[in-house]
């Protein structure tokens, strides 16, 4: 039963984790090297890779979806994919996809003559699934060292998380002491006390035997 708990458990933060490392927003400095436009078949489970910035797009199939590729400063590449959120989730609001997509067209440049622009997104990248993650928005950088800028709206988001879970446990607790430790202590006095009564009587009954033995 105790490793049943602890797989739950840790299956629990596993998730939690995980579905925090694709919502919250990160940061790469990259060297945009250029945009495209492409159709994508959204008509299988990795559709959840994709946003839903309407209710007209859930009934969709296929739609074009821009592109931004660009290439880190070790020459790795790296594609996102660049639509609006709308309302939906994650709840980044973004309506200015045509205006992102201008931006990143103009800030393309060559390994001759470098720029260098901050890329702050969400999501993942995974060429298995085919998924991209979702550029939010571009800044350029002085170079592929510069700082990416502090986190704040992880650090805000993180620490509203950690005091609902502590205030959570903190009142977990003192329900579990003022509430189900008393039943567990009285039930587990209840069981000793029962097997005491068994005990006793499974000895008197073999006294008893011993009795007859003797005769």
């Amino acid at each position: 039963m105790r490793y049943i708990g602890w797989t739950i458990l840790i299956t629990f933060w596993v998730c939690l984790a995980a579905f925090l490392h694709y919502t919250l927003p990160h940061r790469d400095i990259v060297r945009i090297v250029s945009t495209y436009e492409e159709r994508q078949q959204l008509n299988d489970w990795t559709r959840i890779f994709w946003s839903r910035p309407d209710e007209q797009s859930d009934a969709m199939i296929t739609r074009d979806v821009q592109f931004i590729q660009g290439v880190r400063a070790n020459g790795k590449p790296i594609v996102y994919r660049n639509e609006d959120t709308g309302w939906s989730w994650p709840p980044y609001f973004k309506f200015d996809t045509a205006n992102l997509y201008t931006e990143a067209a103009d800030a393309v440049s060559t390994r001759a003559a470098p720029e260098w622009y901050v890329v702050t997104h969400y999501g993942w990248r995974n060429e298995f699934f085919s998924a991209f993650p979702n550029a939010i928005s571009i800044r350029q950088v002085d170079g592929p060292d510069a700082s990416k800028g502090i986190y704040w709206v992880n650090i805000i988001i993180l620490a509203l998380l950690f005091a609902l879970f502590y205030a959570i446990w903190v009142r977990w607790r003192r329900f579990r002491q003022a509430r189900i430790d008393p039943k567990l202590e009285e039930l587990q006095d209840s069981w000793e006390a029962a097997g005491d009564a068994v005990d006793e009587k499974r000895g008197r009954f073999r006294r008893w035997l011993d009795t007859w033995k003797s005769k």
